[in-house]
Parts: C-alpha cells; structure tokens; sequence
C-alpha cells in the first residue's frame, strides 16, 4: 500500500528545493528531485520494495506543482511566455499558455525520472 503522507511531503520538497535551486543557482535544480524522492522512500523506511515508484509519484506531483505555481507567475517558464508575448503579440497568449503546459509536461517527466534515480537511491542506503 502507498503511503500517501510521505509521497506529498515528498513531492513538497521537491518542489520547493526545485523553485529555490533554480531562481537562485540553476545548474543544481536537480537536487530538488532527487531529494524529494529520497525523502519519500526514507519516510517510508523500508516498509515497501518500490522506492523507484514512490520516488517517481513523488517527482510527478512536485513536477505538477512546479508548473501550477510558474503558470501561475512564479517561475521560469513566467518569464518565458513574457518573452514570447512581447515578440509575437495578440496571438502570443494562446502559444505562450500552449508552450506552458508542454513545459510543464516535460518538466513533470524529469522530476518523475529525478525522483525515482533518489528513491532507487534511498532504498540502497537503507539497505546497507
């Protein structure tokens, strides 16, 4: 059975080390997944043999949170479409809220793989 609990605390602190990473230093964005589903499976501890898994869903919500606030204004992918608005004009809102959910879709896959790489990584250290 999931534990539900540690996979949304995961998932939070993957979005958040995500967001902070990378506005402040973004070459290390990736810590923020890899953490989170680190988190993930170690809230766990070891009750299940699918810290892959738990990782993953970990790093899908993040990654799904993460794009919800930077459509929202807060991120990256805001400043993106701004870019494209002021260069395409009427037109740009529609292809700057299209190329906002494919963003976010790719971003929801990379802190899916992300977060899996940390609860793979987890379920070794707590192995040991």
């Amino acid at each position: 059975m999931t534990d539900w609990k540690a996979i949304i605390l995961g998932s939070l602190v993957t979005a958040g080390l995500t967001l902070a990473l990378g506005l402040a230093i973004f070459p290390l964005f990736f810590l923020g997944p890899l953490l989170g589903g680190f988190v993930t499976v170690y809230l766990i501890s070891g009750k299940e043999k699918e810290g892959a898994i738990h990782g993953a869903l970990a790093g899908l919500i993040g990654g799904l949170i993460i794009g919800i606030l930077s459509l929202l204004g807060l991120g990256i992918i805001t400043a993106f479409i701004t870019l494209l608005s002021a260069s395409l004009g009427d037109i740009a809102g529609f292809i700057g809220a299209l190329v906002g959910v494919f963003i976010t879709l790719i971003l929801m896959l990379i802190t899916s793989i992300l977060g899996a790489i940390g609860g793979v990584l987890a379920e070794a250290n707590m192995k040991n």
